[in-house]
């Protein structure tokens, strides 16, 4: 195709010949600028690459609407040329420069101040997402999780979508949840559940080690914390003592977790006995109970049971003997937490008549435990131990009941959201997976409940959750059925 001819004015600019097609309001023909004289032959390249005539485009070129944002492909063409008075798009929404968001993990058991943290950070918008995940089986083979986790990412992207928020900001929010997509190791380490929250220029994430009382998606002002409650640091922990003849093995077991206690030497057998303490086989300790210093270098207080081997029983007594005063000088002198026995069912009764220690658990964990796996050793006696776990929540239901029929208990809503913001709750009770939408003005002592979270509102349980534990307030997640009211919420008042 022979080149076009293009007109010179007095300045010596080029310009393209006039005529259709030229759009309206068009002062040159396909709408292409006026051409500095250095870019005459590169115009001419794409004049004849993209024409098939004077004032006519190839029908292969694809139109783009004019309307289209143009702060996207600023690498391009056009994006190059654009004046920064005309880039109207990047001068009114990009006032500070991107900082990459880089998704951040924090730790599985949540101190005061990292829920805090979550807690009361506002935004014009904030996403928390809960999910149950897995360290293991199918759902690992067949990626169950990272699909899951892709899956709430689109149901975001539609729901922010259907509230008028802009594609743009929209991807820019969810970028660092699709590059965590990516990251194989993330998908292959995970735990029973995971929480994400996302809000601008912010994405961190939990690995819970309990899956969330909840699976969903929240969207509002501030992030949706409730589920997080049992991951809150808590004080109860007790030891676990794994006897038997020639094994004695000590844990320590929280909540969430059970490990080795490294520092505390134990004897192993009667020959650790005998090494560690000077005595022949045949001594065993006797003497009132609570009597506490080294046992076997006390004066007086061990008794011979006659001349050659003693007798199995005896023998085993005085090993358990020296096992319990060696935790006494290295460790439970000091101690309060319940001392939780594991071992053979006729040694347990043997190793109480020798352990003077006062809180040793009534229920034990019996059969042969020595070489037991101590995630299973911990899951048998979290079974055992439920009931420790759960005192505070027996006293405060107990509490409740007893205050029933005053003025100190309430499960209205209208009485107990007012009532988290004033600091008049102590303990909260909250029904698992119960969600009450509305807004609260603090100032005004005005409560307005919604029908759904569409309506402008806030999670109404949340914030009272919230509140109640900024103020010093205890808060309990219970099973509807195991409400002490039939409420979505219960209160113990302190006035």
């Amino acid at each position: 195709m022979a080149k076009q001819t293009m007109g010179k004015d007095d300045n010596g600019t080029f310009h393209p010949g006039k005529g259709m097609p030229s759009g309206v309001n068009k002062s040159e023909g396909l709408g292409v600028a006026a051409t500095p004289p250095e870019k005459l032959d590169e115009y001419l390249e794409m004049t004849e690459k993209y024409t098939v005539g004077p004032d006519e485009l190839d029908p292969s070129v694809r139109i783009r609407h004019p309307n289209r944002n143009t702060s996207k492909g600023e690498e391009n063409f056009k994006g190059k040329m654009n004046t920064q008075a005309s880039d109207k798009t990047v001068n009114e929404t990009f006032t500070e420069e991107r900082v990459e968001v880089v998704p951040e993990e924090l730790p599985g058991i949540l101190t005061k101040e990292i829920f805090s943290e979550l807690a009361n950070y506002k935004a014009d918008c904030t996403i928390s997402i809960y999910l149950d995940t897995h360290n293991s089986g199918m759902q690992v083979n067949n990626r169950f999780d990272p699909i899951n986790f892709k899956n709430q990412l689109q149901e975001v992207t539609r729901r922010l979508g259907d509230k008028g928020h802009d594609q743009g900001h929209v991807e820019r929010l969810l970028k660092p949840g699709y590059e965590l997509l990516r990251n194989f190791d993330f998908w292959m380490d995970l735990t029973p559940g995971l929480a994400v929250f996302i809000a601008e220029g912010y994405f961190k994430y939990i690995k819970m080690p309990a899956a969330p009382i909840v699976e969903g998606i929240t969207i509002e002002p501030t992030f949706y914390v409730t589920p997080l409650i049992p991951l809150m640091t808590r004080n109860e922990y007790f030891y676990i003592l794994v006897i038997a003849k020639k094994c004695a093995k000590l844990f320590r077991a929280d909540a969430w977790d059970i490990e080795v206690v490294k520092d505390v030497n134990l004897p192993q057998d009667m020959e650790d006995v005998k090494r560690l303490s000077g005595l022949d086989a045949t001594t065993f300790r006797s003497g009132s109970s609570g009597t506490r210093a080294p046992r076997y270098s006390q004066e007086g207080v061990y008794h011979g049971v006659g001349g050659g081997n003693p007798e199995p029983k005896d023998s085993m007594l005085v090993y358990f003997e020296a096992v319990d005063d060696a935790l006494w000088d290295q460790l439970l002198n000091k101690e309060n937490a319940p001392l939780l026995l594991a071992g053979v069912e006729y040694e347990i009764p043997m190793y109480r008549k020798a352990c003077d220690y006062h809180n040793v658990w009534p229920d034990a964990l019996t059969g042969n435990r020595e070489r037991q796996d101590k995630h299973e050793l911990y899951k048998d006696a979290m079974e055992v131990m439920k009931p420790y776990f759960e005192q505070n929540k027996k006293r405060a239901f107990e509490l409740y009941m007893n205050n029933s029929a005053t003025s100190k208990t309430t499960s209205i809503v209208e009485d107990i959201v007012p009532a988290a913001y004033y600091s008049q709750i102590s303990h909260l009770f909250v029904a698992k997976g119960e969600h009450l939408w509305g807004t609260f003005d603090e100032v005004n002592n005005k409560l307005q409940l919604h029908n759904t979270p569409d309506e402008g509102g806030e999670h109404l349980i949340d914030n009272a959750v919230v509140k109640t534990l900024a103020n010093g307030g205890e808060v309990y997640l219970l099973e509807k059925n195991e409400m002490p009211a039939d409420a979505p919420m219960a209160a113990i008042l302190r006035y």
